[in-house]
């Protein structure tokens, strides 16, 4: 089966940039930047992967520190960007937004601006030279103060259309909510600005409830605990607001305390919009060929539940117009040729 969903197309809406950092591609960068890594031989990438054993999503997040170090240069992030996209295309997924916060990349000298070039040219290398069609989402960080987030916002608006489509909030959910920083994502809205908010993960559905009713969040990425707040549930349901879940992340989170009892599957039934995404794939190990097939064998769905959820994450996806068109008409005839299967 693993095969078979392989070759399906597929949409990806949330991966972080470091987070997916190739292992190989870390030991090099780290050699030429002088980074000692924590281990010797083979045990350093110890410090890139989680288990499912994770305990929370703070020893989670310590996965991120050396792909952090390695990504200080333009060339590589560029790097990074373009290997992104090459990843995604070998896994048969026909449009990915990358996201990453400009403000974590900036310790060797680089300007925000410098920052964000940088990617958009790996990201646009690699859909020209894999077909993969690449887009960049700019994150701001929930512990820097809304200053530091007002540049994030000038950084998306004056790239939005040039690469980038849209702009988040991350970081210590639970320590940080949303509304601290609702000026930025007011100015956002306002300037027309596509918004996605972590949220639901590792704080309840009231963190929800703040992203979408005071940030005006067009998707919520992951939402696991939605179902804390019926009401909330129905709100968001009828705004029709997807969220961007994560099985594997959210196990090893300990957002969703099993693979089996990941609310995905209820929040379907309940007419909810789901989309199914990597979060990391290095840190998470996974890819998300692997991440369809744990909804199959653990969430009770169907391969044509699969196809529904590519094209829920096409239609929620902050792509132009004439991208989504091209697409819709690709994916209809790549199913076709699965028939019923």
């Amino acid at each position: 089966m693993l095969e078979t969903i392989k070759k399906l197309p597929k949409v990806e809406l949330h991966y972080h940039l470091d987070g997916g950092l190739r292992p190989d591609t870390i030991k090099e960068i780290a050699s030429d930047l002088g980074v000692p890594l924590p281990f010797d031989g083979e045990a350093w990438q110890s410090a890139l992967h989680v288990t499912d054993d994770c305990p929370s999503l703070i020893e989670y997040l310590s996965k991120f520190q050396l792909p952090a170090l390695c990504l200080q240069t333009a060339e590589h992030l560029k790097r990074a960007a373009y290997e992104a996209v090459e990843d995604a295309a070998q896994d048969n997924i026909k449009y990915i937004e990358i996201r990453f916060a400009p403000q974590l990349h900036t310790e060797r000298g680089l300007s925000l601006e410098e920052v964000v070039s940088s990617v958009v040219e790996g990201a646009k290398a690699g859909e020209r030279d894999f077909g993969t069609i690449a887009r960049i989402i700019l994150i701001c960080l929930r512990n820097h103060d809304v200053a530091r987030n007002w540049q994030v916002l000038e950084l998306t608006k004056k790239w939005i259309g040039k690469g980038v489509v849209g702009i988040d909030l991350a970081g210590d959910e639970a320590g940080f909510p949303p509304q601290l920083h609702r000026s930025v994502f007011v100015a956002a809205k306002q300037s027309g600005v596509p918004i996605t908010i972590h949220a639901g993960e590792a704080a309840g559905a009231d963190s929800i409830r703040q992203a979408v009713t005071g940030l005006f969040a067009r998707r919520i990425g992951h939402g696991v605990r939605l179902a804390e707040d019926p009401e909330l549930l129905e709100l968001v349901k009828e705004k029709k607001i997807p969220l961007e879940m994560c099985l594997t992340s959210n196990v090893q989170t300990k957002a969703a305390p099993s693979w089996e009892d990941h609310p995905i599957r209820q929040y379907d039934e309940l007419g909810v919009i789901v989309t199914a995404n990597t979060d990391n794939t290095t840190v998470s190990n996974t890819t998300l060929t692997q991440e369809y097939e744990r909804l199959m064998r653990y969430c009770r769905f169907s391969f044509s539940d699969l196809k529904r959820i590519v094209l829920n994450a096409l239609e929620a996806s902050f792509a132009e117009a004439d991208v989504k068109e091209k697409l819709r008409a690709e994916f209809k005839a790549e199913f076709d040729r699965f028939g019923s299967a």
